[in-house]
């Protein structure tokens, strides 16, 4: 189910096609791509005083940190990694908030910082062998039931 979730708010920003074909790792990093892009689409709506594109990149941005990236931690699997994902993807969304409350791309410019480093961290992760290399929507942990999808320590999908 948060494999769908994920893939659907990935799919609307129109990065790729490659989405159900990616691992849970590789599907991270397409949701921060994804998030990074929206976010920037909004900064040249909010430049050009486009204000309902502009709310409609942001609240896509939203969108996949709160229901793609945030959705996937494993607070209890990923103790204090996991938490200071949360509370990072948190803040990210209120900056968000505040950009589009104050039409400001002070905030715009923080999140694609902030994004920028969590994708840059997340590519430079080399996925523990025991990863599954099939699909995302196939990899299921052992001992887990298929139809209820958990993520790694990491946050992965």
């Amino acid at each position: 189910m948060m494999y769908e979730v994920a893939v659907n708010h990935y799919s609307q920003v129109g990065v790729g096609t490659g989405v159900a074909d990616a691992t849970p790792h590789q599907l991270i990093v397409m949701l921060l791509e994804g998030a990074l892009i929206s976010v920037n689409i909004a900064k040249l709506h909010m430049e050009k005083k486009s204000v309902q594109e502009k709310c409609e990149a942001i609240s896509r941005a939203m969108a996949i940190i709160d229901e793609g990236l945030r959705v996937s931690l494993d607070k209890t699997a990923g103790g204090e990694i996991a938490e200071n994902l949360d509370s990072l993807y948190e803040y990210m969304s209120n900056q968000l908030l505040m950009a589009n409350l104050h039409d400001q791309t002070n905030y715009l410019d923080e999140v694609v910082r902030l994004l920028t480093e969590v994708k840059t961290a997340w590519e430079e992760i080399t996925p523990d062998k025991t990863m599954p290399d099939a699909p995302a929507k196939y990899a299921v942990a052992a001992g887990e039931a298929p139809a209820r999808r958990e993520s790694q320590s990491y946050g992965k999908v």
